[in-house]
């Protein structure tokens, strides 16, 4: 007790004293609980350095989940994050302004990034009520595969496939044989109407096997409008590209690999992709591999609401379908966890699903440990080899810091052949789960085009492609989980089988009873072979429009002002009879949208696409 009593006396001595001084440590007591360790590292002694003023606001994205579209999600989650973002942060702002601070604001995650602050600063800013952390902006060099070996290939043949016509393989590498992508393409389908966006080290995207599948080309000229970002505005570490690029560039090779995986196909000899007929946009997250955790949310900001070179315009409705993600932001440099979750989240809550690769920082238990591998949002993927064992760089689960079983997937990452930034026409081999992830990023677009009911559907989806993996029985380790089968922390679900996700599913196959899937008391069809007329409707009331093969990705999109024709409307009937202004020969998709006896706006509601064919046959 005696010993206490001189430890309080000998405070307020000191207190008593210093009282300056008390005001210092007081300042930095408030502040610890929510100044990250990296921003005060960085601070000191006058030093100054890029952090983020994450505010606490936050907007509500639950009424996402029950709108219908993707577009109308991609609108929702915009605006409800912008709007948060430009009323919590005007205050903030006009702080920051009348101290004459450097900042660019987010509105992903509502934050604003401080560019060259001090501790000083940080430790204001942690007083405010309206702040809810201060953390770092870390330069991360991601530890990223680098080629093997290098090949040229020859003059690229034009790409004269059709968008119904069955693709048939070339001269198909052996991962995307692995995974049973051939045999989806068989049944026509290449992953039309599917846009892939990919965050990476840039992209070549006048490769042979690239150019012809961007969205910013039209076979004639380019347009890199709502196509294109550039999230790198200063390099220090010699890249070749520049900055601010008005056009797609590579200045390490990485994203013209993975690109090229997801979807490469040069028309002629080289079928490097898993979903050749996809589309794909880009942006440069990293500079010549170091990357940062602002420029991986510029990023996800730009593929939640695309926008013009100049950064206006932004529009959710020209968002990609899922992302692609080889990369990662250790903790242990000072990534925060909880901020790019909250991007990833956003990104979920729009309709866009996010694949990315777990890391190469195996083989020990737990070493999926940097984000965005380990988050419940993202579908992690591990990396395999030709025969089917466990690549030894893959990370094992569970994930750091949430204990969730990772990967969820596994797929073929060793020894990959793709596109190389080297030149137009060549060719390389790289290994890493890197080379994994985009494997499955692909498959889904194939799953995407052969079953629309799964489209921006991305628990369905994850279930589906977990369900109908191979599991890998021979690989047993000790990092938990089943390893019958599964899931488990090597092998998660299994090893990717596109084939079996894409003919295994509850969606109706042409000829076939069908039934919406937007309502618990569906609206059904029933279609016959050949000439599919009359249709047969179980509903109250009904719409039917007609779309060209063309409007396909708007038809099933509900986008029905891209429709081609207004068909006719019924009431209280079940039958209606085939337009006559459908040629003979032609083949066509069919939305038909109706209310059953719950009415317009309840539950009864259903939208259900259809095939519908004539005489001549199928097409998807």
């Amino acid at each position: 007790m005696a010993r206490l009593g001189a430890k309080r006396l000998a405070w307020v001595v000191i207190l008593g004293v210093l009282s300056s001084g008390w005001m210092v440590l007081a300042q930095e007591v408030v502040g610890a609980g929510k100044i990250r360790s990296w921003v005060m590292e960085r601070t000191e002694g006058g030093a100054k350095a890029d952090f983020f003023i994450v505010l606490r606001d936050r907007a509500d994205l639950a009424p996402a989940g029950q709108l219908p579209t993707k577009e109308a999600k991609g609108w929702f989650v915009y605006q409800a994050l912008r709007d948060t973002a430009e009323t919590s942060q005007r205050p903030l702002r006009a702080w920051l302004d009348s101290k004459g601070v450097s900042y660019r604001a987010y509105f992903i995650v509502n934050a604003i990034l401080v560019q060259g602050g001090t501790r000083e600063l940080a430790l204001a800013l942690a007083q405010r009520d309206d702040v809810d952390r201060v953390e770092g902006n870390p330069v991360i060099h991601n530890p990223l595969p680098i080629p093997e070996a290098l090949e040229d290939g020859g003059s690229p043949a034009p790409d004269s496939r059709r968008p119904c016509a069955p693709v048939q393989p070339e001269a198909v590498e052996w991962n995307i044989a692995r995974t049973g992508a051939p045999s989806v393409w068989a049944l026509g389908y290449g992953g039309q109407g599917i846009v892939v966006g990919g965050q990476d080290t840039g992209y070549r995207w006048t490769h042979a096997a690239l150019k012809g599948k961007y969205r910013g080309w039209n076979g004639t000229v380019a347009d890199h409008n709502y196509n294109w970002h550039d999230a790198i505005h200063t390099t220090t570490h010699g890249s070749s590209c520049g900055t601010n690029t008005q056009a797609p560039c590579d200045d390490y090779g990485h994203g013209t690999h993975t690109m090229g995986t997801v979807l490469g196909d040069d028309g002629a000899a080289n079928q490097v992709g898993m979903a050749p007929q996809a589309k794909w946009i880009g942006c440069r997250n990293m500079d010549n591999g170091w990357g940062t955790p602002a420029t991986y949310l510029e990023c996800f900001e730009f593929f939640l609401a695309p926008t013009r070179l100049d950064g206006g315009g932004a529009d959710p409705s020209r968002a990609p379908d899922l992302t692609t993600n080889s990369w990662g932001c250790p903790t242990s440099e000072g990534c925060s966890w909880s901020t790019l979750q909250e991007a990833v989240n956003a990104q979920k809550a729009a309709g866009i699903m996010t694949v990315v690769s777990a890391g190469n920082a195996g083989p020990s238990c737990g070493s999926v440990g940097d984000p965005p591998a380990m988050y419940a949002s993202a579908y992690t993927v591990g990396s395999t080899t030709s025969s089917d064992t466990m690549s030894g760089f893959s990370s094992r689960g569970p994930g750091t810091g949430t204990g969730l079983i990772k990967p969820n997937l596994v797929a073929p990452g060793s020894n990959v052949r793709s596109s190389s930034s080297a030149g137009d026409t060549a060719y390389e081999w790289m290994s890493g789960t890197s080379m994994a992830a985009p494997n499955v990023a692909g498959g889904v677009a194939l799953l995407w085009s052969a079953r629309a009911c799964y489209r921006r559907q991305q628990d369905a989806t994850e279930t589906l492609l977990n369900a109908e993996a191979t599991k890998l029985t021979s690989i047993t380790e000790s990092c938990g989980g089943n390893y019958v089968t599964g899931p488990n922390n090597t092998w998660g679900n299994g090893l990717l089988n596109i084939y079996a996700a894409a003919t295994t599913d509850p969606c109706p196959p042409p000829g076939e009873t069908a039934q919406g899937k937007n309502s618990s008391s569906a609206l059904t069809w029933t279609g016959k072979s050949a000439v599919a007329w009359p249709m047969n409707l179980q509903a109250t009331s009904y719409t039917l429009y007609r779309g060209i093969r063309a409007d396909l990705p708007n038809l099933l999109n509900s986008d029905l002002d891209s429709c081609t024709k207004y068909v006719g409307a019924a009431t209280s009937t079940n039958t209606i009879t085939e337009d006559p202004a459908v040629a003979a020969g032609g083949f066509y998709w069919y939305l038909v949208t109706g209310t059953n006896d719950g009415g317009e706006g309840t539950a009864g509601n259903a939208t259900a696409g259809a095939r519908v064919v004539n005489s001549s046959g199928i097409c998807p």
